[in-house]
Formats: structure tokens, C-alpha cells, sequence
């Protein structure tokens, strides 16, 4: 009787004995296969490695392996933890590593998704008709900085790309861009096309007033600003990403209109092929804005 006790006692034991420290062990892996993501990109970030080793390498190659490991361990964990008198400290140990790995797993898998259905842009603008020319300081500063993509009138996507996004290499940014486009009105959803709907915001007011609009906006965003000139109506600024510090450079261009004052942007990253989208919905969030402050500053808006 005092044997059978003592069995059901180890059974019921919090500590689960080697159970409980492949359970622990599984739970750290999880854990630290997620913080592997940020240690790639606050090390790339400080410089302690280049991006292409600490996004390419770190993240996008040695990261899924890392977490689909984490993924295996904690699942081998939770089932011996369930069978054969079950531990219940090893049990809540194993399923936390399993729901820590899975979600991981599942961010992977929808950052691989959103990589592969996005077409391999990182320079967008609102009119390639007319596209707005860097200037000298800007250049100065991306090649200080070792920017590997030219900013150019008609830029074309690498041929490279096709091993990846096929029948795309070769082809003009400005087409893919408007092809990746939801055009309101001629789309039933915005599913289907990757992109928002750019074009030239033509807005209430005067060049001033645009001018005003888009430095406050710049302003408020926090971004760096590297050339700021009224006269001209250009603005230039340059954002820096929290992870990874990655920088994109955004040119804002303001003229006169017929209907007041018309206002293009262009965003450009400086390194890399795709940027995931990033450059189109920052442009479309500016323009969002500057359209609701130059309508809020109009006679009409007011």
C-alpha cells in the first residue's frame, strides 16, 4: 500500500523527473527560437553584422529551420509527458513550447506567403510619367551609406528575380506596380491586387499650403529630413526602420494645380529587391493624410 501511494505521489509530482526537464527544454528552444529573430535584427541594426547575413542568413534561411526544431522538441515533449502516468508540470510545460513554436511557425509561414505574392519592388511613386529626381544631397547620403539600389527614371526589375517571381525580371517597375495596383471601381476587392491605388493627390489650397501640409507631415512621422525646400516645393526625407535599420527615402514633390495644388511621392528603399510592400502603404498613408489636413485647411473643409 505505502509503495502503490508513493507511485501515485511521484506520478502527481511537480518536478516530472526527466519528462519535466525535455519539457523545460522544449519550452527554452521555443523561446529562444523566437528571440533568434530579434537578435538578427537588433544585431544587423547595431552593426554587427551586415544586413544581407543577419536577414538573408539569420532570418530567412536559418530561422525556419530553428523553429520548426523548437516545433518537433516541443511536440515529442508534450507526448511523453501524456502517456504513462502523466506529469502535469511536464504537461503545461510541453504545451506552452507547442503553442510558443506554432504561432512562430505560423508568422513564418505568413511572412513567406506575403514575400511570395508581392512582385519584387522597392521603388514606387505616383508618376512615373514625370518621376521625381533625387537631389545631390540625398544622393550623397545613400552612397555614404552604401544604398545598393539607384534611384532611376524607369528602373527594371533584375533579371535574377525570375528564379523567384517568374516572368517579372526584365520588366518595368512602373508597369508592375500599376498591374499590382486595386484600382477602386474597376476591382469588385481589394484582394485582388496586392497593391494600394496610387496616383498624385490634388487637393484644396496653394503650393504653400501643401508645402506646410507635407514638412508637418514629415515632422510628425519623425522622419529625418534631408532637403527642405520651399521654393522648390521638394521635400526629402529618409525613415529608418526599427528592426533591422533599414532606411527608405521618401521625395515629396508640390506644384500648382488647376483644382489648387497637387502633391507626388516616391519612396525607395536602399537596399534590397522586394520591400514587402512597405513603400506602397507608406506612400498611401501620406497621401491619406495630407488630403484630410489640406481639406481640414480649405474654406470648404473648414
Amino acid at each position: 500500500m505505502v509503495g502503490e501511494t508513493e507511485m501515485n505521489a511521484a506520478a502527481a509530482s511537480p518536478s516530472a523527473g526527466w519528462r519535466g526537464k525535455l519539457a523545460g527544454f522544449a519550452l527554452g528552444l521555443s523561446v529562444f527560437s523566437v528571440a533568434w529573430f530579434a537578435i538578427a535584427a537588433i544585431g544587423t541594426k547595431l552593426g554587427a553584422w551586415s544586413w544581407q547575413f543577419g536577414l538573408g542568413v539569420m532570418t530567412v534561411q536559418w530561422g525556419p529551420i530553428l523553429i520548426a526544431a523548437a516545433g518537433v522538441v516541443s511536440l515529442a515533449a508534450l507526448i511523453v509527458a501524456l502517456i504513462r502516468a502523466p506529469r502535469k508540470k511536464a504537461a503545461m510545460l510541453a504545451f506552452a513550447a507547442v503553442l510558443i513554436s506554432g504561432l512562430a511557425l505560423g508568422r513564418v509561414a505568413a511572412f513567406g506567403g506575403t514575400a511570395e505574392r508581392l512582385p519584387p519592388l522597392h521603388d514606387i511613386q505616383t508618376d512615373w510619367a514625370d518621376p521625381i529626381q533625387p537631389s545631390d544631397a540625398l544622393l550623397t547620403e545613400r552612397e555614404a551609406t552604401g544604398a545598393l539600389n539607384a534611384i532611376e527614371d524607369a528602373p527594371v526589375i533584375p533579371e535574377g528575380a525570375n528564379a523567384r517571381w517568374p516572368g517579372l525580371g526584365g520588366r518595368l517597375v512602373s508597369e508592375v506596380q500599376e498591374e499590382a495596383e486595386f484600382v477602386p471601381g474597376e476591382q469588385k476587392s481589394p484582394k485582388a491586387a496586392p497593391y494600394p491605388y496610387l496616383a498624385p493627390l490634388i487637393a484644396p489650397g496653394s503650393v504653400e499650403d501643401g508645402y506646410a501640409a507635407a514638412l508637418a507631415a514629415v515632422e510628425g512621422k519623425g522622419w529625418s529630413i534631408v532637403l527642405a525646400e520651399p521654393e522648390e516645393g521638394r521635400i526629402e526625407a529618409t525613415q529608418t526602420s526599427f528592426w533591422y535599420g533599414f532606411k527608405d527615402d521618401i521625395l515629396i514633390r508640390v506644384r500648382p494645380d488647376e483644382a489648387g495644388v497637387r502633391i507626388d511621392v516616391r519612396s525607395v528603399s536602399r537596399v534590397g529587391l522586394s520591400d514587402l510592400g512597405v513603400n506602397a502603404r507608406r506612400v498611401r498613408d501620406l497621401l491619406d493624410e495630407l488630403e484630410v489636413r489640406l481639406n481640414k485647411a480649405s474654406p470648404a473643409g473648414g
